[in-house]
């Protein structure tokens, strides 16, 4: 093969990683979304705050460490130990467990019936608020989180492929990091956990019920309050996923929390009450803009990657609102 023809395949999968990654954000959104007709703001920063909290407990940080020094004159800043990473993300998981339920105690169970609007200034407020209990409890530096995942290039497909190359061509072999590789693992494993829950358990059931018609729902007995903190729980823990993929990824900072700008695109091309429309949004952004980038973006001065997805979305705007998947909206008068 040509190396042009290698070097496409390579941005391909190269966007098909990176579409991985912002697909995972987006099921966050999609999951409340269907629920509770809520557009989580917050979403991002629930990445940024799982991120936070797993490296402060894998790492025996105090949490609100720098307020007690402060408060009581003390230099008390760890606790001495290092915890194993898989008991860090469970104690992280039962954190944001936690954190669902307070949410529907202290603020959704006061807006039920509440105009879309005020839901969302709501989880605009919930997200300032989390951003700043969290650079409270864990403070705001740049963090690196470690949790086993591997990192760099996969030096073994660079050998492979190396031999596609047609013979006298300069070419170095494929280039995939081995970190977008396992997080398309993850997001695969996670959406056929999601699927298989949905469709074939009680609690799933009922999710989908309260997603079609949430008075139906309550007229057969199914609580709203108790679907909207399993929804939440799972947002949660689709959040921490994320964000020890890309807190792995470009380290846990306050610019994690901006992921959720880039899921937006993604929502608004596979719809947002779409748990696959999100996947092959995700997938469909990630290709189009490292392909542009790599055709189109040296002729009009590259980064592109920076404005393409907003582009599309508002093609698809304009033309197929409710996106690929989402559910059209008829209103009769």
């Amino acid at each position: 093969m040509s190396p042009d023809v290698l070097y496409t395949i390579e941005v391909i999968l190269n966007g098909l990683m990176a579409g991985v990654m912002y697909a995972l954000v987006a099921l966050g959104f999609v999951l409340i979304f269907k629920a509770s007709g809520i557009f989580n703001y917050a979403q991002g920063v629930m990445a940024l705050f799982a991120a936070m909290t797993l490296v402060g407990i894998q790492n025996g940080q105090v949490p609100f460490s720098h307020l007690i020094n402060a408060i009581f004159g003390t230099h008390i800043h760890h606790f001495g130990w290092q915890l194993p990473a898989i008991v860090a993300i469970l104690l992280t998981v039962v954190v944001m467990i936690i954190f669902a339920i307070l949410v529907e105690r202290l603020v959704l169970k006061h807006l039920v019936n509440q105009e879309p609007i005020i839901l969302f200034m709501a989880t605009i407020g919930l997200a300032y608020f989390m951003e700043g209990f969290g650079d409270l409890m864990w403070g705001s530096e740049i963090k690196t989180l470690d949790v086993g995942l591997p990192q760099g290039a996969s030096l073994a497909l660079e050998e492979y492929t190396l031999k596609w190359a047609a013979e006298g061509t300069e070419y170095y072999g494929m280039y995939l990091d081995k970190l977008d590789m396992v997080a398309a693992l993850v997001a695969l494993g996670l959406v056929i956990v999601l699927s298989l829950f949905s469709q074939y358990t009680k609690t799933g059931r009922a999710l989908r019920a309260v997603a079609d018609d949430h008075q139906a729902a309550l007229s057969v007995g199914i609580s709203l309050r108790k679907i909207w903190v399993i929804t939440w729980c799972i947002a949660g823990v689709v959040a921490m996923v994320a964000g020890v993929m890309w807190g792995s990824k470009s380290g846990v900072q306050f610019s994690l929390s901006l992921i959720a700008l880039k899921a937006l695109p993604v929502l608004i091309l596979g719809g947002f009450t779409s748990i696959p429309g999100a996947i092959i949004g995700g997938l469909i952004i990630g290709v189009g803009e490292k392909l542009f980038e790599y055709s189109i973006g040296p002729m009009i001065g590259g980064a592109t990657e920076n404005w393409f997805a907003y582009v599309l979305a508002l093609f698809f705007l304009v033309f197929r609102p409710q996106g690929l998947f989402g559910d059209k909206i008829i209103e009769r008068v």
